[in-house]
């Protein structure tokens, strides 16, 4: 299958399957690999734009608190929590911690940097944010937490290892089938907190 039937197929099933999104099939594969979600539990999901990832979660997650943060405005999605902001403002934190008011379960970011058209300079920013992510986790996880976050191969791919390495107890990178073959993207998983 060649890329542009590849991303038609996918477009075609988010279509079909009622998803906002084609990055939604991205999820489901994580999951199936991982299995993390779960019902009952307190999910975030940052960068969370137009959807398609807290589509899943709440297919999965019917009784537990879920939000979804992004820079842009969503449309709802009954049973969860949207707001618009940026992650990394300290008054986003200071939302999304006074909405769970407890530890977050399980923390997922599909955030990506706009693009600038310099690859390399895209994956400087994209892996920053993942490494913010894994900041924020530290503090803010269940003892047996999970974080998915997205991230691209590249010099900072080291630096997330390490990171994730000394904050958590177990770490996998992975790669969805649904991801497009030329991207440079992939997912750490990591879960329970180490101290």
């Amino acid at each position: 299958m060649d890329n542009r039937s590849f991303q038609d197929h996918f477009f075609k099933k988010a279509k079909i399957s009622g998803y906002r999104s084609r990055s939604a099939f991205k999820l489901i594969e994580i999951n199936n690999k991982f299995r993390f979600l779960k019902d009952g539990i307190n999910i975030l999901d940052v960068g969370s734009y137009p959807g398609g990832w807290c589509q899943v979660i709440r297919e999965k997650n019917k009784n537990g608190k879920i939000m979804g943060l992004d820079q842009k405005e969503m449309k709802e999605i009954e049973g969860i929590k949207i707001c618009v902001g940026d992650f990394l403002d300290e008054k986003s934190k200071s939302i999304i911690i006074d909405y769970f008011k407890s530890d977050i379960d399980v923390i997922l970011s599909d955030m990506a940097s706009n693009t600038t058209g310099n690859k390399s300079l895209d994956s400087i920013r994209t892996n920053e944010l993942c490494l913010d992510v894994l900041d924020f986790s530290k503090d803010r996880l269940s003892k047996d937490g999970v974080v998915i976050s997205k991230l691209f191969m590249g010099k900072e791919f080291n630096e997330i290892k390490i990171k994730a390495k000394k904050n958590f107890k177990k770490i996998h990178f992975f790669k969805p089938k649904s991801s497009r073959n030329e991207s440079r993207e992939t997912y750490i998983h990591c879960e329970g907190l180490s101290t």
